[in-house]
């Protein structure tokens, strides 16, 4: 019985060249342009926010974070800036969504996370707390 290239019988073997494309590396590369990796990082900061800062994801009295990305040449530098709660373990927090962002960016864009510096913005209370001095 004869098998055609690529047929079930054939056992696995170098893909076809393509005809009339040059080789792989001569093709290009996909380029990332800056603000998208930021929308990605800010959506990712937002998502970290709520879940290692107790933050709602409604985000009533914290604003939502802001992001700022630089790609060069397959590697990313990130600055986050965000509202956390208090009271919080705000180096221990700011780690962890430092650490999340990073990892979310890389895994969903393909790039080297470099650097991901965050600023604190404010400190927001809980909406229900109560005002006025302790007695």
């Amino acid at each position: 019985m004869k098998t055609r290239p690529g047929s079930p019988g054939e056992g696995p073997g170098p893909p076809a060249p393509a005809a009339g494309l040059p080789p792989p590396a001569e093709r290009g590369a996909t380029v990332i342009p800056d603000r998208v990796v930021a929308r990605i990082a800010r959506q990712a900061a937002r998502t970290a926010q709520s879940r290692r800062a107790a933050v709602p994801p409604d985000r009533s009295a914290a604003e939502a974070p802001s992001a700022s990305a630089a790609v060069r040449t397959g590697s990313v530098r990130l600055h986050l800036a965000l509202d956390l709660p208090y009271p919080a373990d705000i180096p221990h927090v700011c780690e962890r969504i430092r650490h999340d962002v990073a990892e979310r960016v890389a895994q969903l864009t393909g790039l080297r996370v470099g650097e991901v510096t965050l600023t604190v913005r404010r400190l927001v209370t809980a909406a229900g707390a109560k005002r006025g001095r302790v007695r």
